[in-house]
């Protein structure tokens, strides 16, 4: 099956789209609200983060947040922030054709790689990583800072 990928424009500003995509990212970021996931797509936006989406029949299926990063150690990449399925849609491709759509528009972008982090427990997104030519090459490692 086919799936046509759209990209959110954050200048739109359009709030019945942030909720609709919120919905389905809230799965992955169930921390936020709708506030605050707005307030953070569109400060994120600003600094580059974009969202592909696919939507049928008016409601949003699938969600990838990503940007266009520089790193000494890989170059030009499209780093991937969030990919999300609502759960109601697993396993009709949506992440795959995120994933092929992100692809070519790295390529599209100039950029060398795609790279992500996914959390140790996410088996079948990692099933799906590898299913889609990635590699675990990496450990991330993180630790909270007082300001």
């Amino acid at each position: 099956m086919s799936f046509t990928v759209q990209l959110w424009q954050p200048e739109a500003a359009d709030e019945p789209l942030l909720a609709a995509l919120f919905n389905v990212f809230q799965v992955l970021r169930p921390h936020l609200d709708l506030q605050e996931f707005s307030q953070r797509a569109c400060r994120q936006a600003a600094e580059g983060y974009r969202i592909a989406y696919i939507e049928e029949d008016g409601q949003v299926l699938a969600v990838a947040g990503f940007r266009v990063v520089h790193f000494l150690a890989w170059g030009r990449v499209l780093y991937l922030d969030d990919l999300v399925t609502d759960p109601g849609q697993k396993r009709r491709g949506l992440a795959g054709a995120l994933m092929d759509w992100l692809k070519q528009h790295a390529a599209v972008q100039g950029c060398a790689e795609l790279h992500l982090d996914s959390g140790y427990q996410r088996h079948d997104a990692h099933r799906l990583y590898l299913n889609q030519g990635m590699v675990m090459n990496c450990h991330h490692f993180a630790v909270p800072v007082k300001a």
